[in-house]
């Protein structure tokens, strides 16, 4: 069975709609694939991922920033509030055997390099094209490339 961290934005401008579309669906098909989802569990991609795993009957695990399990979005399996801010990007990474990043802000940047730095794949989707050059990052064009590429980096 493979973790696969999926990050992304909190918020962002009006294209966003789309990425959490795109995040939502790679939820649904990570799901229907038996991975188990971890995240960040708040909400903006976060909560999509959440909400495709849900829609797909799977399994998924928030990490949350804050001590109150009440913050996390409604559609997480199970909240685990860490208390570490956003040192909670680390074990969002090492919670995973590989990473999908959809979209980015500087938290999703940071989430990619930690797992770059870790030695873990990091499937991109529409996210920064900053570490392209690294063996370690793999650039998808859509969910379903996504989630075929982390799959299969997640065995290997």
């Amino acid at each position: 069975m493979a973790y696969v961290a999926v990050v992304g934005p909190d918020a962002g401008p009006r294209a966003f709609e789309d990425l959490l579309g795109q995040a939502r669906e790679v939820g649904r098909l990570l799901a229907a694939a038996g991975a188990i989802v971890v995240c960040g569990g708040l909400g903006g991609a976060m909560e999509a991922v959440s909400e495709g795993v849900a829609e797909a009957g799977g399994s998924s695990v928030g990490l949350l920033p804050g001590r109150d399990r009440t913050d996390a979005n409604a559609s997480l399996s199970i909240a685990l509030p860490t208390g570490l801010g956003e040192g909670r990007n680390w074990l969002v990474v090492c919670a995973s055997d590989v990473v999908i990043a959809v979209g980015g802000g500087y938290g999703t940047l940071s989430e990619i390099a930690l797992a770059l730095r870790s030695g873990r794949d990091v499937v991109g989707l529409g996210t920064w094209a900053i570490a392209n050059d690294n063996a370690l990052m793999h650039v998808a064009d859509s969910a379903a490339d996504a989630v075929a590429q982390a799959l299969r980096l997640a065995d290997s």
